[in-house]
């Protein structure tokens, strides 16, 4: 529209009127800077770069026409010129036959008879052979001889007759061969448009800037005298129980610090273990925790807490190099080491994580630094979160990332999922998502979501055979005891499911809870949950099942905890982030551009519905009408009820209650609660069950 413009403003005056103010200006204007000459060129520029880009009208195609053309004028010629070479060889043949037939009228009559029964035998393509015995006639023959004559002669006489197979031309069918593509289809459209981008959609969304996370004085203060004066304490003690120290190093971190002691040949490493009581009585320190030894070193350590910590913020581990350099598929940064290295771990790599630790050491915030560091490197496109809060308090800042990074299940409201039954339905629907993921991977002959996705952007897969491209999704459960209480085995098997086989899929788990008791984490979730973070908790048995070893009760809490990946134990200093800085980073990405609505799971249908089951009559069972009876006299709609009052099994008793809901006596199922009674009286039931026979 632009261009056109431009042109009626270019060409002359009278068509100002069609150009328009818009068109006349620019005109103007670029006149004066570029002349009439420049103008026509760049409008031609433009008219080509038009052309090439919406036709694809290219100076190569246009050459691959000019050969295509000049190949079909060549095929043309020389089938004009076989045609003519056979016309020409056929007239010639004809012309032959012409001059005999001619010559034939001079010859005496005997041959002329033998011509005549040539000529008239054409069709038969005979020749009758010379040493055939043909008498000679007096009378005049004509050269018209009658069919039935020429019969005659043939039967009365024997002839001998040969085929000329000189002259029989035997033609070969030419066979077309196959068009063969010269190259792979995927590798043209690869070519032609270029990989698959997911971003493409949100190409404009910007990640979150550092200056949204508050900065602290992040740099540890070193006392000399406090170093000194725990070094001493250590040895001394250690002398007074009669064991000797060859050398002795310390290693500063945030809020701890680590003294590396190497005894003296022959004493027993066991023996200085015993002493961390004693240790830290003569320290006066909060709680201390002896590594005998430290892995891959000749050392023991001694970890003593430091009298004035330091707050490790969340800006100087997203900040790092280490966390901004990751190549990680999902990085996540824990915090700092004692030795002030930023920690990065990979949540893919792990594939699922359990935190535990008491009430008000740091798991939710060690949730928020989880979740921050994912917002900061990927994508909305890359990356779902399911997140559930029994709690309601605090995982509801991230309401406001929903369309951009949340999933949730279908025709429902709120994508923070704080209802038991939800969180019930949601898992289960994450099981029938889990499912379908692998069936994807499965018909494009891959191992894991990381080769699929590679396949798709290289166009490889095919969309309109269901592929599509596979973000990552993180689940994260805030209270997991809670859930365990109230639904028990409802949530634990959909969860000890998806964290066997998730993980090839893409699927993450990351559950927290304060509770790391053996009802509540079980052996089947603890074997699928090799990655565990410990925060501090009360007891040294609650230590060894969240973590299979001590130490977790030895923590020092405000964000201390134990790391480990099914090898070593890394005491990390967890990164703070605050509830306004996860507030500033929502709502920088809630207010840009985001998709029409959250990502939506496969819609889930309840199996304890009971509304489709038994609803034939003839179906039912002998007791149905007895049951309904007591049902509506006690006006109580449990199946314990019908099991003392029928004396009836379990299995029966619901049974009776599927049907008596599918009639339409009783309610739905409720969970704990009695089903709701909705016949108020004997007169009802009759007259229900009355119309049901009529039926």
């Amino acid at each position: 529209m632009l261009w056109i413009s431009i042109v009626f403003g270019f060409l002359n005056k009278k068509y100002a009127l069609l150009s328009g103010v818009v068109g006349f200006e620019v005109n103007n204007y670029l006149q004066t800077f570029i002349g009439k000459t420049g103008l026509t060129i760049v409008l031609i520029f433009l008219l080509i770069c038009y052309l090439v880009i919406k036709y694809r009208v290219t100076f190569d195609a246009f050459i691959e026409k000019m050969k295509e053309r000049k190949l079909e004028r060549e095929a043309a010629r020389i089938e004009l010129e076989e045609q003519k070479n056979i016309f020409d060889v056929s007239s010639k043949d004809s012309d032959s036959v012409i001059s005999k037939e001619t010559n034939s009228k001079t010859v005496n009559p005997e041959k002329k008879e033998k011509s005549a029964v040539e000529l008239s035998l054409e069709n038969l393509q005979p020749t009758i052979s010379k040493h055939s015995d043909v008498s000679a006639k007096k009378e005049e023959i004509n050269l018209k001889v009658s069919q039935e004559t020429i019969t005659d002669s043939i039967e009365k006489k024997p002839m001998e007759i040969t085929i000329n197979t000189e002259e029989v031309e035997i033609d070969v069918e030419e066979i077309e061969e196959e068009e063969h593509s010269k190259e792979n289809l995927s590798d043209k459209i690869l070519k032609d448009f270029g990989e698959f981008d997911p971003t493409l959609e949100l190409s404009n969304f910007k990640f979150p800037t550092f200056n949204l996370l508050k900065k602290y004085n992040d740099s540890i203060s070193i006392d000399p005298e406090e170093l000194e004066a725990n070094k001493n304490r250590i040895v001394e003690t250690l002398k007074n129980y009669k064991i000797g120290i060859a050398e002795i190093k310390a290693t500063v971190g945030p809020t701890i610090t680590l003294y590396e002691i190497v005894p003296e040949a022959g004493i027993r490493i066991s023996k200085i273990k015993n002493l961390e009581d004693d240790i830290a009585l003569s320290l006066s320190a909060l709680g201390i925790r002896i590594i005998a030894p430290i892995p891959g070193k000749g050392t023991i350590g001694i970890e003593v807490p430091n009298q004035k910590s330091t707050i490790v913020s969340m800006h100087s581990v997203i900040s790092s190099k280490k966390f901004q350099e990751s190549q990680m598929e999902l990085p996540i940064a824990l915090g700092k080491t004692i030795s002030n290295e930023t920690f990065v771990v990979d949540l893919a790599k792990m594939p699922h994580l359990l935190m535990a630790g008491a009430t008000g050491q740091g798991k939710s915030v060690g949730l928020n630094a989880v979740l921050t560091s994912i917002l900061y490197k990927k994508h909305p496109a890359e990356v779902k979160f399911i997140l559930v809060d029994p709690k309601k308090v605090e995982l509801t800042l991230f309401n406001k990332i929903e369309r951009h990074y949340l999933a949730k299940l279908p025709d429902v409201e709120e994508a923070i999922i704080t209802d038991t039954t939800k969180v019930v339905h949601t898992l289960n629907s994450l099981c029938i998502e889990m499912d379908n993921r692998y069936d994807l991977l499965k018909a494009a002959m891959v191992r894991n979501i990381k080769e699929y996705n590679t396949k798709f952007k290289k166009r490889k897969l095919n969309p309109n055979d269901g592929h599509q491209f596979l973000p990552y999704i993180v689940l994260v459960i805030d209270e997991f005891a809670d859930l365990i209480m109230t639904a028990g085995k409802e949530v634990e098997t959909p969860i000890a499911r998806l964290a066997q086989l998730a993980r090839a899929i893409g699927i993450h788990l990351i559950v927290a809870t304060q509770r790391p008791s053996v009802n509540v984490i079980t052996g089947i979730i603890k074997a699928n949950f090799p990655a565990r973070i410990a925060f501090r908790v009360t007891s040294k048995i609650d230590s060894r099942t969240i973590l299979d070893a001590g130490g977790a009760d030895q923590l020092i809490g405000r964000g201390d905890l134990l790391y480990t990946a099914g090898n070593n134990l890394n005491r990390i200093q967890c990164a703070f982030v605050d509830t306004p800085e996860v507030e500033k980073i929502t709502d920088f990405i809630g207010s840009q551009k985001a998709y029409s609505e959250a990502y939506l799971l496969p819609e889930y249908v309840d199996d304890e519905s009971g509304t489709s089951i038994d609803i034939d009559i003839a179906d039912r069972d002998k007791l149905f009408k007895e049951a309904a009876e007591i049902i509506v006299t006690a006006q109580q709609g449990s199946a314990s009820l019908l099991q003392r009052k029928l004396k009836l099994g379990y299995n029966r008793a619901g049974r009776l209650i599927d049907q008596l809901e599918a009639a339409g006596i009783v309610g739905g199922f409720e969970g704990s609660k009695a089903r709701q009674v909705l016949v108020p009286d004997f007169i009802t039931l009759e007259q229900l069950l009355e119309n049901e026979k009529k039926q």
